[in-house]
Parts: C-alpha cells; structure tokens; sequence
C-alpha cells in the first residue's frame, strides 16, 4: 500500500478541499470581469487544477505546459529548467493564470513567468498549492498559496515520486529511506 511509504501526514484531505475552496472564492472575486488564461504546469498540478477549476465561478480557459527541472530518480533540482511542451494558444493580451504544485527553489515558476512575460500578456499571476519559502532561492511573487510547508520530501495530491504516489489524497512526508 502507499500509504506504508509515508512517515506522516502533513496536509490532509480535507484541509486540502477547504482550502481550495477558499482559493476558488478568491480567484473568482479577482477575475470576476475577466475570463482567466490558466496555465497548468504538468505533471504535479493537475490534480489541483482540477478541484481548484470547480471552486471557479467564471469562465475560464485552461492550457498545460510540460516543465522539466528534474531528472528521473532525482530528489533535488538539477537547475536546468526547460519546457517539454508548450501551450497550444497564445497568451498574448490575456490575463494569464499560473497554476502549480509546489514552489520549492523557485527556478521552476521564475522560469515559467518569465517566459510567459515575453508573450505579452495583459497579467501574469501565479497561485500554488505548496509552498517552500526556506528553500527559496530565486524571489518569486505567489499571489494565491494554499499551504507553506516546511523543507520536507512530500508526495500525494498530485506529486510524486519516481511517478508514484500523485494519487494519494492527502500531502505526506515520504519515509528517507525510499529516497535516499
């Protein structure tokens, strides 16, 4: 079972479903006269898109983007970060929503938002449902965050390790010994 793997329980399912709602009221009431442009960065966010895009209460268009920073087994960053798929419709004049998992170094999303900027957008802002703000090391605005959380190895919800474990539905704190 997965949940052997897991040493604790950081966020449960329930603060999870809680606080997404709490983020869908607030994206709504901010994006209620305009139609939002979201950008998924897959693989980790689309289990959160897909609860946070229920709690939405206005139009909205959603596209994915396919980032890479890390590699295979690898439980750290390699800091080279490049797109594996890019979207499908331009994101020019629009007013551009970036939803991750987490935001750990910060490579990743800086990456992203820059990138994003160079398309001219009419906005760029970025919501995630994990933050790290310890590991942080490259400045990033987070205008939506569901949880910060301390520098701890976790999966479920949507992150993984080695692809296993997106589906738990809770945040755990991977047992060292699987990883190390």
């Amino acid at each position: 079972m997965l949940e052997d793997d897991i040493a604790k329980t950081l966020v449960s399912e329930q603060q999870i479903q809680r606080r997404i709602a709490e983020l869908g009221q607030q994206i709504s009431a901010d994006y209620s006269d305009r139609i939002p442009f979201i950008v998924a960065v897959l693989k980790g966010a689309y289990v959160f898109l897909a609860d946070l895009c229920r709690h939405l209460r206005m139009p909205h268009e959603v596209h994915f983007m396919a980032i890479s920073s890390y590699g295979g087994r690898a439980i750290q960053s390699s800091g080279v970060v490049r797109i594996l798929m890019d979207l499908p419709a331009s994101p020019e004049g629009r007013h551009v929503l970036v939803v991750e998992d987490i935001v750990d170094s910060g490579r990743t999303l800086d990456y992203i938002l820059r990138n994003l900027q160079t398309r001219n957008p009419a906005s760029v802002r970025a919501c995630t449902l994990l933050s790290k703000p310890t590991r942080r090391e490259i400045p990033v605005p987070l205008d939506y965050v569901g949880f910060e959380i301390p520098d701890e190895f976790v999966v479920g919800y949507g992150l993984d390790f080695d692809e296993h474990y997106r589906n738990l539905p809770f945040i755990g704190v991977l047992k060292p010994e699987l990883y190390e």
